[in-house]
């Protein structure tokens, strides 16, 4: 069985019938959208969408400052004079 990462889900169904309601009984809290029992989606709030991005981007460019540490011998050793 799949694990469903939210406190609150509705069926794909009973969303179709009234999106305004389930946001409103989900309180702010992100909603799982399932699909004969099995989550398929999530419908976070829009913050909660803003920090995730930003999370994202901070692990993207955490992954280019380890590949460029590892391009040590290609850098330019500068003394802090010199900037």
């Amino acid at each position: 069985m799949n694990k469903v990462y939210a406190n609150y889900s509705v069926s794909v169904s009973e969303l179709k019938k009234n999106p305004s309601a389930v946001l409103k009984d989900s309180g702010g809290e992100s909603v799982a959208i399932l699909n004969h029992n099995k989550p398929t989606a999530y419908l976070i709030p829009a913050d909660l969408y803003g920090i995730l991005m930003e999370m994202a981007e901070d692990y993207g460019l955490a992954e280019i400052v380890k590949e460029r540490q590892e391009e040590k011998e290609e850098s330019i050793k500068v003394s802090i004079d010199e900037i």
